[in-house]
């Protein structure tokens, strides 16, 4: 029988879905996302969510990750790493707003839970491309020493700009962030003749 209706499927569908969810936890919380709510709103079902997205953890999580996929910062170059690097951490602190800063307080329990954390959820989300694209330039001008640049230092900005989002709860001043790009990440990183 021909409802007039199209069956989504595929990319469709989740999208669809991912939408839903962004929509549920825009407007009430994480703490009454239920996967029972998002189907609703999605106009599907919830064994069809869960096929893909087993909690709803995991489905908030892919819903934080298609946000930021449609919000992408974009990364000029500004002609030197340290304008770079202020430019991109002012827009992702200015971009983290309270309400999301929130809704990743409201997700702990339910990753404790699935022995998850903030860590996994950040790789889920986040990836590092645009503050490698920044490095890589850096290395290329001849302002940084590639051999200096390990996964852990390479994280560092962003880390400790989430970091204080996450403890004051408020976007960093613009001082917070030259104090992380001038005082704390290029000492470790810029080529041994430029280090004072």
């Amino acid at each position: 029988m021909d409802t007039g209706t199209t069956r989504r499927r595929g990319a469709a569908l989740e999208e669809a879905i991912l939408d839903a969810a962004w929509a549920v936890l825009s407007e009430r919380g994480y703490g009454e996302m239920t996967l029972d709510a998002v189907a609703r709103c999605a106009g599907t079902s919830r064994p069809v969510l869960h096929r893909r997205w087993p909690s709803r953890v995991k489905l908030a999580t892919a819903a934080l990750a298609r946000f930021y996929a449609l919000n992408p910062i974009e990364v000029p170059d500004l002609g030197s790493v340290g304008t770079d690097l202020r430019f991109v951490l002012r827009r992702m602190s200015d971009r983290l707003r309270p309400d999301l800063l929130r809704l990743v307080f409201d997700m702990a329990a339910d990753l404790a839970d699935e022995n998850s954390n903030f860590m996994e959820m950040r790789e889920a989300i986040t990836n590092d491309r645009r503050i490698r694209a920044i490095l890589d330039r850096g290395v290329k001008r001849g302002e940084l020493d590639p051999d200096r640049l390990t996964p852990r230092i390479v994280s560092l900005p962003t880390d400790l700009v989430r970091h204080e989002l996450l403890m004051t709860m408020k976007p960093l001043s613009d001082d917070a962030i030259r104090e992380i790009v001038e005082e704390i990440f290029l000492p470790l990183v810029q080529r041994t003749q430029d280090r004072r």
